[in-house]
C-alpha cells in the first residue's frame, strides 16, 4: 500500500513530535522505546512498534487521534 502525500507529510510530522523510530514515549500510563517509524493504517488510525519499558514485551501502540490531528492541521495550513 502506497501512503498518499499528505500521508507522508503526517508521518514526518509525527517524527519530529517524537513518534519516530529510536524515540522514548509515555502513553497511557506506560513508558515504551519505539522501534519504527510511524505506520498509517487510515487517516484516522496512525501506530508504531514499541517495545514496552516495563516488561521489555513489543506492542503496536495506536498514537492518540488528538496527536494526529495535531499532526495533520498543522501541515495544512503551513
Amino acid at each position: 500500500m502506497t501512503m498518499s502525500e499528505r500521508q507522508v507529510r503526517m508521518c514526518e510530522k509525527l517524527k519530529r513530535l517524537g513518534y519516530g523510530q529510536n524515540s522514548q514515549i509515555r502513553l497511557y500510563g506506560d513508558k515504551f522505546e519505539v522501534t519504527s517509524d510511524p505506520v498509517v493504517i487510515s487517516d484516522q488510525l496512525v501506530v508504531v512498534d514499541t517495545i514496552e519499558q516495563k516488561s521489555g514485551r513489543p506492542r503496536r501502540v495506536r498514537i492518540p487521534l488528538s496527536v494526529i490531528n495535531v499532526a495533520d492541521q498543522e501541515k495544512r495550513t503551513a
